[in-house]
């Protein structure tokens, strides 16, 4: 018994394990029973529960004595009683079952469903009766109270086969090509097929008339849905009178209210395949869905996942025993699977052994599945060199990684990294010590970057805690992770000396100020008005504070103003002192004359750099700075002093206009900014 955990709900798996090939003799079986230990320990609860090839239908009589399984190759089905725990008879086929149907309670009157047209009747002995509709049949119901059977199939009309007349009545004239599902509701006995449009059509057996239409392929594309083609109906299924689930070929569940024209909720198995079958299970409310991949269990209600199945083969068919925890499934594989899920109702009364035998099994727990594998991702395969399995045995996809053996992942990362565990027990000494020094009496220490910035925090922080009583403590910057970076990384170092510092400089100190005096302003205000303090004098202080910080940034301007000047000052006469004289080269014997024009680009950055014409410097954000500058003429340098000469008049001429026009005004009121 293989047992997996799906969001805490405990499945377990009864088909698992080896199974003994038919042809073995009974002898050789029984000599395997006493050598094979894995043989011994399996549950094999049904008998033969197989079939020779792959398994395409499976369905429980109403009675729940009897399980039926079409199968191939060869086609045949297959009846086992549940009170044997045995196979009953089998039954061998001319062509493969598409689908089949259960009339009576218990086994004796079955319909079959061939993929060449057929119509197959069977009572309790045997082949009772054949015969054949106009189109091939994919789907098919039977309505109880007139004894008619609704093929639908490759064709726009839905067949009708009266069998208490024993004839073919008239067809229901649909609007869509061809059908894909069917289903008749339990309580009122509405008939509704699924188009290959995506629509689904609803029909009145008593006056043979359509009643509504479903345009299912419309309301399956939403939000969350990646939908590609145009959505199919696969799978359809009614609940009660009022609800009906309809699967689609893109892999999308939409519950409707047989009232509303729109989807109550639309259930995604984000997988892109067609929706297989569709079961509910009233207990908990759940839905059942599955395609060939996956079997998804959720609520009706909020559409969230209660668990799900992923088994090994895919799958073709489901069926969910009534009242009880069991679910059979047929798949591409000769063994049928058969699940007990506990928190879906008790086992079958024909297996209530179960019961007990998972109670122990919780009770003395054991490794699940997922305690043998190892869930990697992409990047890890990469960093393990195992990218190259991805698609084979070895790894199987899960959401957005891959499940692998734990022993080949193991062996695998002690290849990659021999020395992993060294680096481990280094790593928890070293955590060892630094939790012993954390005991230690701490010292303050600067940190080697932005070292005048700590100690003004430092200070910061330490005048907080003296106003700590009066005002609201602030987080520290310091003891921010996300400002480490700033004292660590040395390409966070604040320059000085550079222009846009000594601009902001003085607006940085002036937020810092406000920022830690509004903690405890309310308090502070409150002991001024105490003492007498008029509301006016906070203005005041406020303006005269603003004053000083315009002043403090126009003399900056100004200081960085003359700094420029005077360094072009100097270049200029640097240049008027340096005198261009030709320089010769030889050219070594041995070696090709190579002009400048065959040079690369680095060659003559590198060149430039040397004779000035080229300066490259880094700016306070991190970024490179690139600036040119192109020889002149003698004369064109006069004409650019000139032009420079005479926009400094200019500027001066400016100002001292500005200078007699500001007099008047002094004293009424303070100049902007």
């Amino acid at each position: 018994m293989q047992v997996s955990s799906v969001n805490d709900v405990k499945i377990y798996n009864l088909s698992c394990g080896k199974s003994l090939p038919e042809w073995l003799s009974d002898r050789k079986k029984r000599a395997l029973l006493k050598k094979d230990v894995g043989i011994q320990r399996r549950i094999e609860l049904i008998q033969d529960f197989s079939m020779p090839t792959v398994s395409t239908c499976i369905k429980v009589s109403r009675d729940g004595q009897y399980i039926l399984a079409a199968g191939t190759y060869k086609p045949r089905v297959r009846c086992y009683d549940t009170c044997q725990l045995s196979l009953k008879f089998e039954r061998c086929l001319d062509s493969e079952v598409v689908a089949f149907e259960i009339l009576s309670d218990d086994y004796s009157k079955l319909v079959f469903l061939h993929c060449d047209r057929y119509v197959e009747f069977h009572s309790q002995h045997g082949f009772y009766y054949k015969t054949r509709i106009p189109k091939f049949g994919r789907d098919f119901s039977y309505h109880y109270p007139s004894c008619d059977l609704y093929f639908v199939g490759a064709s726009s009309e839905v067949f009708r086969l009266n069998l208490e007349q024993g004839r073919f009545l008239n067809s229901l004239q649909t609007d869509s090509v061809e059908s894909c599902a069917c289903d008749i509701n339990p309580v009122h006995y509405l008939f509704s097929h699924g188009t290959i449009e995506g629509k689904v059509e609803c029909w009145d057996p008593r006056t043979r008339n359509r009643v509504g239409v479903l345009d299912c392929a419309l309301d399956s594309v939403t939000d969350n849905t990646e939908v590609e083609g145009l959505p199919s109906v696969s799978a359809l299924r009614f609940k009660d009178a009022l609800h009906m689930a309809v699967g689609t070929s893109t892999g999308q569940i939409l519950l409707y209210d047989l009232r509303a024209n729109r989807p109550l909720i639309v259930k995604d198995h984000h997988y892109g395949l067609p929706i297989k079958t569709i079961q509910f299970q009233d207990n908990l409310d759940l839905v059942l869905s599955a395609d060939s991949k996956i079997i998804k269990m959720w609520n009706t209600e909020t559409g969230k996942i209660f668990s799900t199945i992923e088994p090994e083969r895919d799958i073709n068919d489901i069926c969910l025993y009534p009242n009880s925890g069991m679910l059979f499934t047929a798949n591409e594989d000769p063994k049928m699977n058969t699940f007990y899920i506990p928190a879906l109702g008790p086992a079958p009364r024909w297996c209530a052994f179960l019961d007990s035998l998972t109670e122990e099994l919780e009770e003395n727990p054991e490794t699940t599945v997922y305690d043998d594998y190892k869930f990697v991702t992409r990047k890890d395969l990469e960093n393990l060199g195992l990218a190259h399995l991805i698609g084979s045995a070895l790894l199987r996809a899960y959401m957005h990684g891959f499940f692998m053996d734990i022993r080949l992942y193991h062996k695998v990362k002690t290849l990659v990294n021999p020395f992993a565990y060294e680096e481990y027990r280094k790593d928890k000494i070293r955590q060892k010590i630094e939790e012993t020094r954390a005991q230690r009496v701490q010292i303050k220490k600067l940190p080697n970057v932005n070292k005048d910035l700590a100690m003004k925090l430092i200070e910061d922080d330490e005048n907080q805690q003296i106003r700590k009583k009066k005002g609201k403590n602030l987080p520290s910057i310091l003891r921010d992770d996300r400002f480490k970076v700033m004292f660590e990384n040395p390409d966070y170092q604040v320059d000085e000396a550079s222009e846009e510092f000594r601009l902001l400089n003085p607006i940085v100190s002036k937020c810092c100020g406000l920022l830690l005096s509004h903690s405890f302003s309310l308090q502070v205000d409150n002991d001024e008005e105490r003492e007498g303090k008029p509301s006016d004098a906070e203005t005041s202080d406020s303006s005269d504070d603003d004053k000083g910080w315009v002043e403090e940034v126009r003399k900056q301007r100004k200081l960085l103003y003359f700094e420029a000047k005077a360094k072009r000052k100097e270049q200029k006469k640097q240049d008027r002192e340096t005198k261009l004289e030709p320089q010769f080269f030889e050219i070594k014997t041995g070696e090709e004359f190579r002009s400048l024009k065959m040079t690369t680009l680095e060659d003559r950055l590198k060149l430039d750099e040397k004779s000035g014409m080229l300066n490259v410097s880094d700016t306070t954000v991190g970024s490179k700075q690139l600036t040119f500058s192109l020889k002149k003429s003698d004369q064109q340098q006069k004409q650019l002093d000139a032009e420079r000469q005479h926009q400094l008049e200019r500027k001066k001429l400016r100002r001292a206009a500005g200078h007699l026009q500001s007099k008047p005004s002094r004293g009424r009121g303070r100049r902007p900014f």
